[in-house]
């Protein structure tokens, strides 16, 4: 292996340099201006952004343990996109609540770390590759998660994270341990040949997927996600929500297509049941919420029940569905959890009672979160109808048509929750609305692309045609 193989991983060492570099700055930095660092990692990290759009080379490295094709190169610009919205969103909220505190640089570390991580376990070969990476891109979130220290509710919010995620991560390692004892080999294009559906291996991969299932918020492995979210920073909420969730889906999805395959006939049932279980329970619970973040929390969740639409499928129409609508899912969520943390920041105010009169107060944040909100209950024209109407197509393509009809239900559910928001912003009075206030740079940049990206991205059908194409590994 030559250094031109090094670049293979050129999102990998770019990050890692920003990292580094970051830790420079920390430094030699004045204190009197470390507010600074927010606009030197929002720079570096969206030229970190730019370059990934170049073209890379499909081939593995490492003896395999590490890999990389057209569509994991395109799935971490995804990543990157959602990233840079999240720093752009965060950026008044870091200068100034973190900057003034001395932890501005510990955060953007803690943030890109945990990113690294996803490249790596996406990128993954073998089941070593692939943990490291999954804990690299938890343990950082965690503590990031409890990183309002003056609040109780943060520090909670990092203790409940961090033994979820230690649970999850021995149920895990558990069954990649029985999937070893079956295969004799921990890589993946080893273990395609010989997996069997033995009843050790079965074991061995319903704990695997029960540890993914924890991270991704799929029922019954969901209990940690509200309190979380509501505990946690708003941008922290948003990359757990949104960033962390996808990049879970997407390995979710690589190892389901391809190491375990053979075993279709028995994951295709589990697959039913959850997906039925999350979307159900997700919308149900979502109607009781007043908290905002609990109520995207539950939202998140009966948005993972639809994905697992696209899982279920097995094919390639179901992996384009699913990439599609990560992206579609990036776009509407980072809108909404963008204007939450706007009046947060403001005001302090999070519930949605709080919400009434918003529209003549604030027209212009209403209208960025009615469309979020449209996209994410799937109402047309916007991205987030074709996101579920091709989930919704990639599963009846394979006769699942009373699970789409079930999940053309929960659809109608979640109208409700998602219009009660829409109608305390433009229906409903209050006495004492949210004042009116202007957004600085970063945020009105921050929102204005997720709104672009939730009106084009579903009226740019080139794009899922891409998508699709790139998805032809798994046909």
């Amino acid at each position: 292996m030559d250094f031109s193989s090094f670049l293979l991983m050129r999102q990998e060492i770019i990050l890692l340099a920003i990292i580094l570099l970051l830790l420079v700055a920390e430094i030699f930095i004045p204190k009197n201006k470390k507010s600074s660092i927010v606009h030197l990692a929002i720079f570096l990290f969206g030229v970190h952004t730019v370059i990934g759009f170049l073209s890379i080379d499909e081939c593995s490295i490492f003896g395999g343990s590490f890999q990389t094709n057209n569509l994991i190169h395109f799935f971490k610009n995804v990543l990157n996109i959602g990233v840079f919205i999240l720093l752009l969103q965060s950026a008044d909220w870091l200068q100034e609540k973190i900057v003034t505190q001395d932890k501005g640089t510990e955060f953007f570390i803690l943030l890109f770390s945990s990113l690294l991580g996803m490249y790596f376990m996406i990128s993954s070969g073998d089941f070593l590759m692939f943990y490291i990476g999954l804990e690299l891109s938890t343990l950082p979130v965690a503590a990031l998660a409890a990183y309002e220290t003056s609040k109780r509710i943060s520090s909670e919010s990092g203790i409940k994270l961090i033994l979820s995620a230690g649970l999850a991560s021995g149920v895990s390692l558990f069954g990649i341990s029985l999937l070893y004892a079956t295969s004799g080999s921990i890589f993946f294009h080893d273990i395609i040949g010989v997996i069997s559906a033995s009843n050790l291996t079965i074991l061995g991969f319903i704990l695997f997927f029960t540890g993914l299932s924890f991270k991704i918020s799929l029922v019954p492995f969901h209990f940690w996600t509200a309190d979380v979210y509501e505990g946690a920073p708003i941008s922290v909420a948003s990359y757990l929500s949104v960033i962390s969730k996808g990049a879970a889906v997407f390995i979710l999805m690589i190892l389901m297509f391809t190491i375990f395959k053979p075993l279709m006939h028995v994951w295709e049932n589990i697959v039913y049941v959850i997906a039925l279980a999350t979307m159900f329970i997700g919308n149900l619970f979502a109607l009781r919420q007043k908290n905002m973040k609990r109520f995207l929390a539950f939202s998140s969740i009966a948005q993972a029940g639809f994905i697992l639409l696209g899982l279920i499928s097995g094919t390639q129409l179901g992996s384009a569905t699913i990439v599609y609508f990560i992206l579609v899912y990036i776009f509407s969520n980072l809108a909404a959890f963008g204007v939450v943390q706007a009046i947060s920041l403001k005001t302090g105010k999070e519930n949605m009672d709080d919400y009434d009169g918003l529209y003549r107060t604030n027209p212009n944040l209403s209208l960025v979160m009615m469309l979020a909100l449209f996209s994410l209950a799937g109402i047309p024209p916007v991205a987030g109808f074709f996101g579920k109407f091709f989930l919704f197509t990639a599963a009846a393509s394979e006769g699942y048509y009373l699970l789409v009809f079930l999940a053309v239900v929960n659809v109608t559910i979640s109208l409700y929750y998602y219009l009660s928001v829409i109608r305390a912003m433009f229906i409903r009075k209050s006495d004492n609305p949210i004042p009116f206030f202007k957004n600085k740079l970063y945020m009105r940049l921050g929102l204005l692309i997720t709104v672009l990206g939730i009106l084009v991205i579903g009226m740019y059908s080139p794009l899922y045609d891409y998508i699709y194409e790139l998805s032809s590994i798994f046909n």
